[in-house]
């Protein structure tokens, strides 16, 4: 990074343009395919990822943001901390990667978890008190040389070691009392070995990522950071540091990595407004590089480049040199908009994608650099669009006119005492069925081959579907669609989300969801409501197939919220009430059809939390009044369902209360303890409230 004025990314998708890298993991998983094989597959992707970001003008290539399944994994297998259970297979080091990320068929995997309020989920490492720790894999110095002899001088990215001991888990049978953290200082040996081989290698910049402190974080915490890139920083024998705090505001973390050695500092300047100011106020930076995170790298909305560099004119002062950035990597959006030929040529435009935020990236260095003139075309074509839709708000008379007749009895159902007395009296002895519209109308539009018709193959699907619950019982569920829960939702929230207004699915749309999994998720472009009723009538064909109970599905709007890209121009309660708006009349067409279960499944009120405690208050006040809003209009006599995915015993209770459903189920990932059986059945047998129960209990 050289100049006044630099441009960088912080990363960049690694799936490919075509997900080429899910379909040749797939293809090494089930034997289709050897290692050289995939091997060469990654290594196109990367050699094409460093030429594009290198054509494109950036003065700063990332380099080592390349995965074959995830970045904290990879880092573990750096650092050494490979579980015995993994090492004692007897495996290749692939082979042995892959067994941490999937399991095998004798050994469970790490555990995964949402990575920062995003979408994407990363492996778990776990560490002990004992668990070696050594610089065992030189993948970040090969990909460096690699890119080298491409012509490419990339700067590697790396996880950050306080961050990385923050996501460990610690390993079965550690004492009581034990963190991961306790062994930054032997984690940091591993650290010193990789930025000297670095640098021998030629590198002249490392990028660390510590993204844990854009989250609330305890004064230990932060003493480990400073303490970290203290030793780091007095090396002599490394590259310059850019250490980085994306996915929101750094708070006290900016002005503790300020005080130490390290050259360079990336902050976020998109997930709060007030992070400016903090920059232009910390001491300590003036004789550092800032890479100003002006970019939204997880939003899929083309940047207002003048307000961005009005941003980036008041930080020119606050440090030695200002390098314009993305707020973090780009592994959050898709690859290219130019590829959505099909996409409303209408809203297009209001779009950017990975490649799109590079060229905002580079238009805004270059403006900085040599004066907006020289980024006269794409400053005035922004103008043009972002005035285009500012003129042409998307907004619904309609719509506007439900959210404002909304009153606090839109949040109230009859008391729970006179719903279960209600539903007592329709009460069947089973459990109903899960016909599981969203996964049947995927493998429906999937295997489109042959005569059948779309329809045909829907009722087909869904007659398998009953038939299997009707003969080994609902939990068969899992059978029908063999899945994991997490892409049971995003079926769901794709089934609907296709058939709201104020919702597209671009066709190439594809994000990293964890490992091989990817996902296309909506974009909320305007207001949302309803065109026709949605699940009804896939419901009602799957209820004339049996005499038992069937339940409609239906995604809660919190979790709708987290499976799309939502809107920048309104505050995301306002979508959250219009989808429970949009809900709120599908439970009542679900009702008139005669369906009497209705489950509204809310796991994301767990699985992404914000990293801010206030931004965590705030999100439980809109999530739950959403809900409340959707569910409300039901009948005392109908039961409504949720489900919280991996819930615990005290997030259960709480969910109870707030929601007011009549059953909360939890996974059976959270059942597995006496405490939480006794907890839920303690709810399960109050009459005062509503009911909770596990899947399976214990």
């Amino acid at each position: 990074m050289t100049g006044i004025i630099g441009s960088t990314v912080l990363g960049y998708p690694r799936i490919g343009p075509g997900r080429e890298l899910p379909r040749a993991l797939e293809r090494y998983w089930t034997h289709r395919a050897d290692e050289s094989e995939l091997r060469a597959v990654a290594r196109e992707l990367r050699a094409r990822t460093w030429r594009e970001l290198s054509a494109a003008g950036l003065d700063s290539v990332p380099g080592g943001t390349f995965s074959y399944y995830d970045h904290v994994l990879d880092t573990a297998v750096m650092a050494g901390a490979v579980p015995e259970r993994f090492r004692a297979l007897g495996l290749g080091p692939l082979d042995t990667y892959f067994a941490m990320a999937r399991g095998t068929d004798s050994v469970s995997p790490l555990a995964t978890a949402s990575w920062f309020g995003t979408s994407y989920h990363h492996l778990v490492p776990e560490i002990g008190p004992d668990t070696p720790l050594t610089f065992a894999d030189r993948t970040p110095v090969r990909d460096y040389l690699e890119a080298l002899r491409l012509g490419v001088h990339t700067r590697p990215v790396l996880l950050g070691p306080v961050t990385f001991l923050l996501l460990c888990a610690p390993e079965p049978g550690s004492p009581p009392g034990f963190r991961p953290l306790d062994r930054l200082g032997e984690l940091l040996g591993v650290y010193a070995w990789v930025l000297g081989e670095l640098q021998a290698a030629g590198a002249d910049w490392v990028q660390l990522d510590e993204p844990a402190f854009a989250a609330d974080r305890t004064a230990a915490d932060r003493d480990a950071l400073r303490d970290a890139y203290d030793v780091l920083g007095a090396r002599t024998r490394r590259p310059a540091l850019l250490a980085a705090v994306p996915y929101g505001d750094p708070g006290p973390a900016l002005g503790a990595l300020a005080a130490t050695p390290v050259e360079g500092v990336a902050v976020d300047l998109v997930s709060e407004t007030s992070t400016a100011n903090t920059v232009v106020a910390a001491p300590g930076l003036s004789d550092k590089t800032l890479v100003a995170g002006l970019v939204d790298g997880r939003n899929v909305w083309r940047t207002d480049l003048d307000t961005a560099l009005v941003t980036a004119a008041t930080l020119l002062g606050s440090a030695r040199e200002v390098v314009v950035g993305t707020s973090c990597s780009l592994l959050h959006v898709p690859y290219d908009l130019d590829r959505e030929t099909a996409l409303d040529p209408q809203v297009a435009p209001w779009l950017a994608f990975a490649s799109q935020k590079v060229r905002e990236v580079v238009a805004l260095a270059t403006a900085l650099r040599r004066g907006p003139d020289t980024a006269a075309a794409e400053l005035t074509r922004t103008r043009e669009i972002l005035a285009h839709r500012g003129a042409n708000p998307p907004t619904d008379r309609r719509v506007r006119a439900r959210l404002a007749t909304l009153r606090p009895a839109h949040l109230r159902r009859a008391a729970y005492a006179d719903r279960r007395a209600a539903q007592d009296r329709n009460r069947g002895s089973d459990e109903p069925i899960d016909p599981l519209v969203a996964a049947v109308d995927r493998r429906a539009r999937t295997d489109s081959g042959g005569d059948e018709s779309y329809a045909e193959r829907m009722r087909a699907g869904l007659h398998d579907v009953v038939r299997l619950q009707e003969v080994l019982g609902p939990h068969a569920a899992d059978l029908a669609a063999p899945s994991a829960d997490q892409r049971r939702y995003d079926d769901l929230v794709c089934f609907v989300a296709q058939r709201l207004r104020g919702v597209v699915t671009p066709e190439h749309a594809w994000v990293q969801h964890s490992g091989a999994y990817c996902v296309r998720p909506p974009i909320v472009v305007g207001d949302v409501s309803r065109a026709a009723p949605m699940t009804v009538e896939w419901v009602t064909t799957a209820q004339r197939l049996t005499t038992a109970a069937v339940k409609g599905v239906l995604p809660g709007p919190a979790t709708a919220i987290a499976g799309m890209f939502v809107r920048d121009d309104v505050p995301v309660l306002d979508t959250a009430a219009q989808l429970a708006l949009a809900l709120r009349d599908e439970v009542r067409d679900l009702e008139a059809a005669g369906i009497r279960e209705i489950q509204v499944d809310e796991p994301a009120l767990w699985r992404r939390p914000p990293l801010r405690e206030r931004a965590r208050r705030d999100r439980w006040t809109w999530a739950t009044e959403a809900f409340r809003v959707a569910t409300s209009g039901a009948a005392a006599s109908t039961r409504i369902r949720t489900q919280l995915g991996d819930a615990g015993i005290e997030e259960t209770l709480q969910v109870t209360a707030a929601l007011d459903a009549d059953v909360t189920t939890t996974a059976a990932a959270t059942a597995g303890s006496r405490a939480h059986a006794d907890a839920l059945a303690m709810l399960r047998n109050a009459a005062a409230g509503p009911e909770s129960a596990g899947r399976p209990l214990p």
